[in-house]
């Protein structure tokens, strides 16, 4: 999920994302592409990443052959794919890290065998990391915190009534660091203060949580961050067990990151505000173009750095009730008939999602 900061040391990225029909590279070569994803609770790396990454690498190098291998959030069983896929003969790892620091094993077993490693979407703490395709993940952050900040001014809820909870990604997740900061940059400088914060991207563990801050705060809760979209289902969730009515659940102005189905759903529902999107067709499309100017031993263009290294970073957007049709179902990310299922279609219609 500003400036584009990955880390401290990350260049800005432009206003707008380059096109996914932009100039890449062709190559009639046959080599073999390992990509890892890290789990699989979160549904957009098997139904969306995996399916752009494969049929960007099939236009790019259509002799290529793909190895492929999900962690099921397991650091060490992420350890194995890769050394499984290094000793199979991958000429290119691309690898999204369930720890991205227990990853840096995966980058000096590459490195050994001077297999180039280009960390997708989260980034693997290591000198030796070829190349980084991911998101803008600090200003995922600053659109979610002004956009619940913004909902809450607008609706003139009293900074002296309560404060906001904050549901943050998992600590072992360097994006999870800057989408935090990102938000804190804005809630530190709103009037509004933090009651309470965890760090999880574990559902479960962010619903039991919640639970436990209503039973401390009850209705001092006046704004609920959360930095993704499963995590603010699960408040939800909680909120409701808890019996709280849908209208008051609303003036929380919760937040989310993936635009997931489920997190769609809950925006036009009326339970969360925002959820931030990030265009992952084109996060994948560019990662399998780097992987191939790697295999040909050439460098992948590139619009900024992360932590030194080499990076293209994607932009993300804001979405909330009133412009879901105009990003989500027009890049057909999601078909309004995926969204707009019997439960929500009158919701749908009132806002004239179609």
């Amino acid at each position: 999920m500003a400036s584009s900061s990955q880390t401290g040391t990350a260049s800005t990225a432009p206003s707008s994302a380059p096109s996914s029909s932009g100039a890449g590279i062709t190559t009639n070569a046959s080599y073999k592409i390992g990509l890892l994803l890290p789990e699989t609770t979160t549904a957009r790396y098997e139904t969306k990443d995996k399916p752009y990454f494969t049929a960007a690498l099939k236009a790019a190098c259509p002799n290529c052959t793909l190895s492929y291998a999900n962690a099921n959030s397991d650091a060490s069983t992420q350890q194995q794919q890769a050394e499984s896929m290094l000793a199979n003969g991958v000429k290119v790892l691309v690898v999204d890290p369930f720890d991205g620091v227990a990853a840096a094993s995966i980058v000096s077993a590459a490195k050994a065998q001077n297999v180039p490693v280009i960390a997708y979407d989260r980034l693997i703490k290591s000198p030796d990391l070829a190349y980084v395709v991911s998101n803008d993940y600090k200003q995922v952050g600053v659109l979610q915190a002004q956009t619940m900040v913004a909902k809450l001014k607008a609706e003139n809820v009293d900074p002296s009534s309560g404060g906001i909870i904050m549901i943050n990604g998992a600590t072992t997740d360097n994006n999870a660091g800057n989408i935090k900061a990102g938000a804190l940059s804005v809630i530190n400088g709103s009037g509004y203060k933090v009651l309470s914060e965890t760090d999880t991207w574990d559902p479960q563990q962010a619903q039991q949580w919640v639970a436990g801050q209503i039973t401390k705060f009850g209705h001092k809760i006046i704004g609920l961050y959360s930095a993704n979209d499963n995590n603010g289902n699960s408040a939800i969730a909680a909120l409701h067990a808890a019996g709280w009515a849908d209208a008051d659940i609303a003036k929380l102005a919760i937040t989310g990151l993936d635009a997931s189905q489920q997190g769609l759903q809950n925006i036009i529902g009326g339970l969360q505000l925002m959820t931030t999107y990030n265009a992952f067709k084109l996060e994948a499309t560019k990662a399998a173009q780097a992987a191939v100017y790697f295999a040909e031993a050439k460098t992948p263009p590139s619009n900024g750095t992360v932590d030194g290294h080499p990076a293209f970073l994607n932009p993300p957007v804001a979405v909330t009730i009133d412009n879901i049709e105009s990003t989500v179902i027009a890049d057909a990310f999601w078909k309004a008939s995926d969204i707009c299922t019997s439960q929500y279609a009158a919701a749908c219609a009132k806002a004239g999602i179609k």
